[in-house]
């Protein structure tokens, strides 16, 4: 298949004359793409319009609203299935599925794979590889692991300044490898099956940036590989905290302190306070990029025409239960009122998001210019009284079939060193056979109780197939999906109010809106996909949206009710 879409994608641009230039008809020349991880429909709704018990019942998000009061608001998108960070930005920068992308998870299992050449820093481990022989099979991990060294905020890259992540961040050595191709790292854009819209859009003369939590998130630029960004920055989420000098965020918080020094230090994602300075890094990029700058803003380079970042302020501020300050983020009922930790984050969010809408303006671009709000994932559940750590309270599908040893050892929860499995509150479960599969069920099925899906489900065969390829077909594709009962996760954490990954409302429900200083304010009830904001977006700067893979493929149309030329 990869060699298929390679030929494709060179056919189209070879062919098809596409061109980006700043006076082009139509009036959008750029597209500013923000995910807040995290973010639903409701947060959305919520903070636009204002909800009871919260800000004395005013909205609290005004540049998102500002945004909505011309723009078209989708309350009914999906992200993709499973609804993880690393499907769920591929989805909306491909517009492919996991079927077609082959990306299940940033920790996931490939049949025609073998093991790196180097254990990754979460413990993959590292084995043997035979070039042209037959593959092994091995976990796959596209995330902190593949750092050169992950406690450090540029990843380790050789002479990076203090918080400089990016490609020169990622260790080739513990990249998985591919007998078929000598036993050749798979890098992370290589990873992916399909081209994307920085590919497609660099290939027709445009700037594209981007800015993400892992410098494996370069495999944004599928297709082309990283000549497609022209400016990639992907400080490291999971590093050590550190001060960050000349750091302020958009709401007036200093970082040149840690700002809660008395957190868990080993992960950004640790405390709320902190989460906002390091994604103030990527918002100070954006802002560099909007005044024709590098990331770092060292550098004069041209306005991306193409360009965004994904914030995570929302996600901690939904998840996290800080012990050390005790405070509790998440929601205060079902119909998402935010507790004060979380509705910190949302302004944090929506303050950021207004210094992108100011800066636009101040450098004459706002009007040419379309923003693009939507989430990689949503988070489950929103209900606090439903959530259940299944680990602490049972067990998991692949803990049981482990221990019937079905599972390969790098997926294994009996294997001590290991990455462990695709397991949050979703369970992707690659077995060593695919003749096991119905016995493997059947295990699963006597233990619905224990594993908490007895109001779940479990794809695998037929029903699986329709959607995910046939895993004796597609080296990628989990021979069973479980979907457990709403609330219930396999992390085991005790520091979390909720998990994504599966196929709720609550994971896959997100914010999405299109809005240009030219449209009218319209609410869209009909579903839709976060993967048909790609075509939207290279329909909207004059290009071909067949020029995408996964539109010639999969039939992935634009998003309706956007006026576009």
């Amino acid at each position: 298949m990869k060699k298929l879409v390679a030929l494709s994608l060179a056919a189209l641009v070879g062919s098809a004359g596409l061109a980006v230039a700043e006076d082009h008809d139509a009036p959008i020349k750029r597209v500013l793409l923000i995910s807040v991880d995290g973010m639903h429909a409701v947060d959305f709704a919520n903070c636009a319009n204002g909800v009871s018990g919260v800000n004395a019942g005013e909205p609290y998000c005004p540049a998102l609203a500002a945004l909505g009061a011309t723009g078209v608001n989708y309350v009914a998108a999906s992200t993709s299935k499973p609804s993880d960070s690393f499907p769920g930005l591929t989805a909306i920068v491909t517009g492919g599925s996991p079927a077609l992308t082959g990306i299940y998870y940033d920790v996931a299992y490939s049949r025609n794979y073998d093991a790196p050449a180097k254990t990754t820093g979460n413990g993959l481990a590292a084995g043997p590889c035979t070039p042209y022989a037959k593959p092994t099979g091995t976990t796959t991990e596209y995330e902190e692991g593949i750092d050169i060294d992950q406690t450090k905020l540029n990843g380790g890259a050789p002479g990076a300044s203090l918080t400089d992540g990016g490609l020169a961040s990622i260790d080739s050595n513990r990249l998985v490898r591919d007998p078929n191709n000598g036993c050749n790292p798979v890098f992370p854009w290589d990873f992916v099956r399909t081209n994307s819209i920085f590919s497609v859009i660099h290939a027709a003369g445009g700037y594209a940036a981007w800015s993400d939590k892992h410098p494996a998130y370069a495999s944004v630029s599928s297709g082309l590989g990283p000549i497609a960004l022209d400016d990639f920055y992907a400080p490291e989420i999971n590093s050590s905290v550190i001060a960050l000098p000349n750091v302020k965020t958009p709401t007036g918080d200093s970082c040149a302190a840690i700002r809660d020094s008395g957190s868990d230090l080993t992960a950004w994602t640790n405390s709320f306070d902190n989460i906002q300075c390091y994604d103030t890094l990527k918002v100070n990029a954006i802002v560099n990029e909007i005044e024709g700058k590098n990331h770092l803003g060292t550098k004069k380079t041209k306005v991306p025409t193409i360009f965004g970042m994904n914030f995570q302020a929302v996600s901690v501020g939904q998840k996290l239960i800080e012990k050390s300050n005790g405070v509790t983020g998440g929601y205060l009922d079902a119909a998402g009122t935010p507790t004060e930790a979380l509705l910190g984050e949302i302004k944090f969010v929506d303050a950021s998001i207004g210094e992108f809408v100011r800066e636009l303006k101040e450098q004459g671009l706002y009007d040419s210019t379309m923003i693009v709000i939507t989430a990689k994932h949503g988070q489950s559940p929103i209900d606090p009284s439903r959530y259940v750590s299944q680990l602490i309270n049972g067990t998991s599908p692949v803990t049981l079939l482990s221990n019937a040893n079905f599972i390969p050892n790098s997926e294994s929860t009996n294997n001590p060193t290991g990455i462990g499995p695709t397991e949050d509150d979703v369970s992707l479960i690659w077995l060593k056979s695919s003749a096991d599969t119905d016995a493997s069920v059947k295990i699963l099925e006597q233990n619905a109780s224990a594993t908490g899906i007895a109001l779940g489900q479990i794809y695998y065969g037929p029903s699986l197939a329709l959607n995910f390829n046939n895993p004796t077909e597609d080296p990628r594709t989990p021979d069973i999906i479980v979907t457990p009962n709403v609330g219930v996760t396999y992390s085991g954490s005790k520091s979390k109010l909720s998990e994504h990954g599966g196929f709720s409302h609550d994971d896959t429900n997100v914010v999405l809106l299109v809005s240009h200083s030219s449209f009218r304010p319209r609410t869209v009830r009909a579903e839709v996909g976060t993967a048909q904001v790609a075509p939207t977006i290279l329909k909207a700067l004059g290009l071909d949206p067949k020029a995408l893979d996964a539109v010639r493929i999969e039939g992935t149309g634009v998003l309706p009710a956007v006026p576009l030329q």
